[in-house]
């Protein structure tokens, strides 16, 4: 039998504990509730919908948020000048820089450009390379979020294989070097294989597979044929066509929904997760901030 690894309810156990956080470490002790800024640019529909699902889950969860909304075209230096501004407000604890950018800014530059220790979303090379040598560090939220909801259901992976479908450095890149990792999580030590849709007879890696990690962007590419049964699969995939609202995973869930032992939703899975994690590097990003103003 199937086990849904339900990200909805999880994320609602953890915004009660960051909530509870919040108050004993924060509010109680009459400090600056944290605050996460947001920079946006454009009108992909998509990014507007995350940020404004973002900002609405601050709100609850008693975290502040500031919105700088950019028009469709502008310079990558007013996103620069913008980026630099919240670089140097003491008030703004950590801040995200919305993605995907428009083409003709350099992600790389903008990505560099943000103030490690602010860096929520665990992209700049600083976080993302101590993350990698199992140091201290900001995650990117989507592999935090996969791991979080693997040891809170106690699913052990120790000794088990691993095949991370996609080689973004937002998903499938951190949650290959984490998942091998003996790291401050309780689960780890799994043997990990790094394909992408390019990969020949991938089949030949997912049918062998204990988990199945898949971040490539294509509608239902995970096909029953091509898993073991009892395998684990995390659907990171978030697929929907021009003027349709249902959304689909990377996972042709209605077909594997049987095969596997644990599999998550789209929506519903992996996307809750995300943006809990988010909150949560804010809080330590915050707590952090507040540490180091108290010693200077």
């Amino acid at each position: 039998m199937t086990k849904l690894l339900n990200g909805n309810e999880l994320a609602l156990e953890i915004k009660k504990e960051i909530y509870d956080e919040i108050k004993k470490k924060i509010i109680n002790k009459k400090k600056r509730i944290p605050h996460l800024g947001i920079i946006l640019t454009g009108n992909n529909k998509s990014s507007i919908t995350y940020v404004n699902s973002k900002i609405k889950e601050c709100k609850n969860i008693g975290i502040q948020s500031s919105l700088v909304h950019l028009p469709v075209g502008c310079l990558e230096t007013k996103l620069l000048e913008e980026i630099h501004k919240m670089n140097k407000n003491p008030l703004i604890d950590g801040f995200i820089v919305q993605l995907p950018l428009e083409k003709h800014i350099n992600h790389n530059k903008i990505i560099m450009s943000i103030d490690p220790k602010k860096d929520v979303d665990g992209f700049h090379p600083e976080n993302f390379g101590k993350m990698a040598l199992n140091m201290k560090a900001f995650f990117p939220a989507t592999a935090l979020g996969i791991l979080t909801l693997l040891e809170k259901n106690k699913i052990q992976i120790y000794g088990k294989y691993t095949v991370v479908i996609g080689r973004s450095n937002i998903v499938g890149r951190p949650i290959s070097i984490l998942m091998s990792q003996k790291n401050n999580f309780k689960i780890g030590n799994s043997t990990v294989t790094l394909t992408h849709s390019y990969t020949p007879n991938i089949e030949n890696y997912t049918k062998k597979a204990d988990i199945i990690i898949v971040a490539v962007g294509i509608p239902k590419f995970i096909k029953k044929n091509m898993i073991k049964k009892g395998s684990i699969i995390i659907d990171v995939g978030i697929n929907s066509k021009k003027n349709d609202k249902k959304i689909v995973g990377d996972v042709d869930f209605d077909n594997i929904y049987g095969k596997a032992s644990y599999i998550t939703p789209v929506p519903g899975g992996i996307g809750p997760m995300t943006r809990v994690m988010l909150l949560k590097n804010t809080l330590i990003a915050a707590l952090n901030n507040r540490k180091i103003n108290e010693k200077n």
